[in-house]
């Protein structure tokens, strides 16, 4: 009996802090959420102030002790993460679970490295705390409808972004033709990097067009160049919408911590846990 009474003490907190680590509807989870944005937000902030030599000559120890508070923080919460879960090993290798361990590892493998020669390492490593800017999204209601709608809208994309790099590789070719290396189009790739700039806008202006049919043909890309802008906008748009109707919930499962369920769920629709 009194196996049992711990086993349930354990199991109630563990329920406890995944509904406060992993749950957004709830008001713990709320504020939790808040106060880790905040967290992650101050964080990148030190990191991008770390950057600028005459800040972190004057207040280098101060951001230093800064970005070791924040690093043991979001251990804690990363190892609280891991004993929420019934399946840590698959949170883990989550995307949001590398991204947590990519916001606490530099930090620590920088003390790995030390000795003048292995600053310019150091340095290099840090900024990989930057990933913390990612932990973001996991924490927003409206990323998690804009992950909803750029999923729903892969396959439709992927056709489009196909559909775009046949057409610069065909406009880069015929432009090699027109043109030729005495313009500066000295090669079919140069060729289609010039027609990516132009059918996106963009426009350098470093390579140009000099012949009548050359400028012709620039002339459509640049005005098809507008219209093809529109295309995923209207596709996310639309995906968008209906993200927004959902009627999904954002409460995560216990065991492998997904999201997405239908109010009525009882069970997982991923790996089948109860709810």
């Amino acid at each position: 009996m009194e196996i049992n009474a711990k086993d349930k003490t354990k199991r109630g907190w563990r329920e406890i802090f995944f509904e406060i680590i992993f749950e957004a509807e709830t008001p713990a989870g709320k504020w939790f959420d808040i106060v880790l944005i905040i967290c992650i937000s101050l964080s990148v902030l030190a990191v991008m102030l770390d950057s600028v030599s005459s800040v972190r000559e004057r207040y280098g120890r101060f951001l230093y002790d800064i970005e070791w508070f924040f690093t043991i923080l979001f251990t804690i919460e990363y190892i609280l993460r891991l004993l929420c879960v019934r399946k840590p090993i698959r949170y883990a290798a989550s995307f949001f679970g590398v991204v947590d361990l990519l916001a606490i590892l530099p930090t620590y493998t920088s003390l790995l490295f030390f000795g003048s020669r292995h600053l310019a390492v150091v340095r290099i490593l840090r900024v990989l705390r930057i990933f913390r800017v990612l932990k973001l999204g996991h924490h927003t209601k409206e990323a998690v409808m804009l992950k909803k709608a750029l999923y729903a809208s892969r396959r439709k994309i992927l056709v489009f972004l196909f559909v775009v790099l046949t057409l610069v590789v065909i406009i880069g070719s015929v432009m090699y033709i027109i043109e030729g290396e005495e313009n500066g189009f000295t090669s079919i790739p140069r060729s289609v990097y010039w027609a990516v700039v132009t059918l996106t806008t963009v426009g350098y202006g470093d390579i140009s067009p000099g012949t009548g049919p050359g400028q012709f043909l620039a002339a459509i890309v640049m005005i098809l160049g507008y219209s093809i802008i529109a295309v995923p906008t209207g596709i996310v748009t639309v995906e968008l919408s209906q993200a927004y109707t959902d009627k999904s919930t954002s409460q995560a499962c216990p065991s492998c911590s997904a999201e997405g369920h239908d109010r009525d769920a009882e069970y997982c629709k991923f790996c089948g846990t109860k709810l």
